[in-house]
């Protein structure tokens, strides 16, 4: 806990590390996100693939409102555990579920040579704690009868507890009450479509089960995600389609979950907007997901926006776009040969623009505005519902701080339009 810390939340909402394969659960009326963390390869370790997946530990994050996120730190590592092998750094997609108390966490990793078994190279382990941001006390021995990787649990109203997994095709099973062991023989997922599937997400949502999954439909495409629903937990499940295409950055995987939380449901997945030269070292973003009336889901598009409301004193990180102008505006990344210090806003055009929704400006109201300019020189009008609130001339790279009229009170959308010739590369805005 000594090592937790705040970050605030477009798309990707972790910044600062590599984070991926999201699985998303609410306890105690708060969001709990365990993902896997991508590192790069360290350098005393040559037979490591420098190509490939780096995970050697597990971070937790929680937010209350979506928004500000708090890193509670790394939660469990391999070297904690004595059946994994350590030289791997095979610490794949986790999952967290609480039941009778306890919180247990289920991670996939590489056996020890021979420590196991010698037909399976990996195995899904469990971790144990009496509180959801930390203290987990992992098993000492993996679960038998899983031979594969991304677990999944699921539990029904009825309290029993089911658990899935991808590996040679994807398998479920019921589990013990003590969450440590297989209850029945595997069941192998069927009526999928054919092609690359892996880690499923299994929900219930108005008394149906949606098994969804990531699916590389053809060789040399990249993964979408996919779902199907069925009457049971273990199935039959009918295929019903996707839920996302592709990612448009060609991020080989994708990987998700899907939760609901006051009210609104969600969908937590990942892309490499913070490597784009290297998708094995990925982000994490959310997004909110609607069904039809019949329970299908709609696809849901990624943006850079992402969910909540952003208080106009923070800092307004507009590349996070909710609209952007067909022309004369484009996102940049700040620093090429460091991505983790984000975008900025290139408006080139009169007229161009960017617009940035929901924005809480208070119910008092600010009193100025201050942008952080990398570059260019121009004329912006600062907009607040389509109306001009402040005008900011700027000559040269600099803070500017300009006065506001008018400011309404509450949530409302926020546009920046450029008034001039020139080009203007904007980091943020932030009112006061």
């Amino acid at each position: 806990m000594l090592l937790a810390g705040v970050v605030k939340a477009q798309n990707p909402f972790i910044k600062g590390q590599f984070t991926a394969d999201p699985t998303a659960r609410v306890f105690n009326g708060k969001m709990y996100v365990y993902p896997s963390h991508d590192i790069p390869v360290p350098a005393d370790k040559p037979n490591l693939r420098k190509d490939w997946f780096c995970m050697e530990d597990y971070h937790v994050f929680s937010s209350e409102n979506l928004i500000n996120w708090t890193d509670h730190g790394v939660i469990l590592t391999q070297e904690q555990v004595n059946w994994v092998n350590a030289d791997t750094y095979s610490m794949w997609a986790p999952d967290c579920t609480y039941k009778d108390g306890m919180y247990y966490f289920y991670f996939p990793a590489i056996v020890k040579p021979d420590s196991i078994t010698k037909r399976f190279g990996m195995m899904v382990g469990v971790a144990v704690s009496d509180r959801p941001d930390g203290g987990f006390v992992p098993m000492t021995e993996p679960i038998k009868g899983i031979y594969g990787i991304d677990p999944c649990t699921l539990i029904d109203d009825d309290g029993q507890a089911y658990i899935y997994w991808s590996g040679r095709g994807m398998h479920g099973a019921r589990l013990k009450p003590n969450m440590l062991q297989l209850d029945s023989e595997p069941v192998a997922i069927e009526k999928l479509p054919d092609g690359m599937k892996e880690g499923p997400f299994v929900f219930k949502r108005n008394g149906k089960y949606y098994f969804t999954f990531p699916w590389v439909p053809k060789e040399g495409e990249t993964e979408n995600l996919s779902y199907a629903i069925g009457d049971s937990p273990l199935g039959p499940f009918e295929y019903k389609g996707l839920i996302m295409d592709q990612s448009l950055t060609h991020c080989w995987t994708n990987h998700h979950s899907i939760v609901e939380y006051k009210g609104e449901w969600y969908l937590f997945y990942h892309h490499n907007d913070y490597s784009p030269k290297f998708d094995k070292n990925r982000s994490i973003c959310i997004d909110k997901i609607h069904f039809n009336e019949d329970g299908t889901i709609r696809k849901v598009t990624p943006t850079w926006r992402g969910v909540g409301i952003t208080n106009a004193t923070d800092e307004i990180q507009l590349d996070r776009y909710s609209e952007l102008s067909k022309v004369g505006a484009a996102i940049a990344y700040v620093d090429t040969t460091d991505c983790f210090a984000g975008w900025k806003t290139v408006l080139n055009a009169r007229n161009a623009y960017v617009q940035y929704n929901d924005v809480d400006f208070g119910i008092t109201g600010p009193t100025s505005v201050t942008a952080r300019i990398l570059d260019g020189k121009g004329r912006l009008l600062v907009k607040v519902d389509g109306k001009t609130v402040a005008e900011i001339t700027i000559g040269k790279d600099e803070l500017i701080t300009v006065p506001v009229r008018n400011i309404p009170k509450g949530v409302h959308n926020l546009t920046v339009v450029m008034d001039s010739k020139g080009t203007v590369g904007l980091d943020w805005l932030k009112f006061e």
